[in-house]
């Protein structure tokens, strides 16, 4: 039944069949016989299968395009799970000195500053350290400028310092020039500023007068820079100076801190608790 039906087929369109055929033949020929019409009809083919794979490609592209679309969002995803700000970044930067003649007293500890806060009246800082890298409360913190404060308290991976921006901070300073010994306050007016009290009168001031730590406390090394003294003013019947001074620290761009430990603190400590109650009797 078929077969009938295709040579009917045949029969009806032979002219048309015989046409191509002859066309085909046709196409063949001049291709083997002429080299530039061999390299049209390949070109002319190229450009038909080339045309044919595209629109192929670009439906199932298009059908693909949810997977694709998938693949991409799991690897951004990943990506952005490896960028620097996706972590709490450490650094176990411990800076020592050693010497042959002489026992290492203080070592520092290198953190970053993650939350800040200037315009208070009780200031705190917090740093991505904590126990487990080695700090601990009481520990004094600088800048790469100056001064900042002392650790209040700590978690295994985070530490919060009382900065001298707070109203609470009181620290011995001493004038590098003359040596005479003060306090570091601050009146929670400007962060810029902190003043010095406790300073006798007896001692003259001058402009630009550099400010350092004393070394007196048990905390803070002798000679770390705190400020400048912009201006001195004599409190009346006290005997005594209240200075101001600019601090040498700008908190509101502060980011690197060192945590400085006192190796012999523990030490000092025990023999002032042990001297104290003598001095009573």
């Amino acid at each position: 039944m078929n077969r009938n039906r295709l040579i009917l087929l045949l029969k009806k369109y032979d002219y048309v069949v015989v046409f191509f055929f002859l066309l085909v033949l046709c196409v063949v020929l001049m291709s083997r016989t002429s080299y530039y019409q061999s390299s049209k009809l390949i070109s002319w083919t190229n450009s038909i299968a080339g045309g044919w794979y595209e629109g192929v490609h670009s439906i199932s592209g298009y059908f693909g395009l949810k997977s694709e679309n998938d693949r991409l969002a799991a690897e951004n995803a990943y990506l952005r799970a490896r960028l620097a700000s996706s972590y709490i970044s450490y650094t176990d930067s411990t800076f020592t000195v050693r010497d042959t003649v002489y026992k290492q007293r203080f070592t520092y500890t290198e953190a970053r500053v993650i939350k800040n806060s200037w315009s208070q009246q009780n200031n705190y800082v917090m740093i991505n350290k904590g126990r487990s890298h080695g700090i601990a409360p009481d520990m004094a913190v600088i800048s790469p400028d100056g001064i900042v404060g002392v650790v209040m308290s700590v978690s295994d991976n985070f530490a919060t310092i009382m900065p001298v921006l707070h109203s609470d901070s009181r620290n011995s300073v001493k004038v590098k020039r003359t040596g005479i010994s003060g306090s570091l306050v601050w009146d929670g007016a400007d962060y810029r500023y902190a003043q010095v009290i406790d300073v006798p009168t007896t001692h003259k001031f001058i402009q630009g007068d550099t400010i350092i730590t004393s070394g007196l406390a048990n905390d803070f090394p002798e000679g770390i820079l705190v400020g400048y003294v912009m201006e001195a003013e004599n409190l009346s019947g006290s005997g005594f100076y209240k200075v101001k001074i600019l601090l040498a620290t700008d908190f509101n761009k502060l980011d690197h801190v060192y945590i400085i430990n006192n190796r012999f603190r523990d030490e000092q400590e025990r023999l002032m608790a042990a001297t104290e109650p003598q001095d009573r009797n």
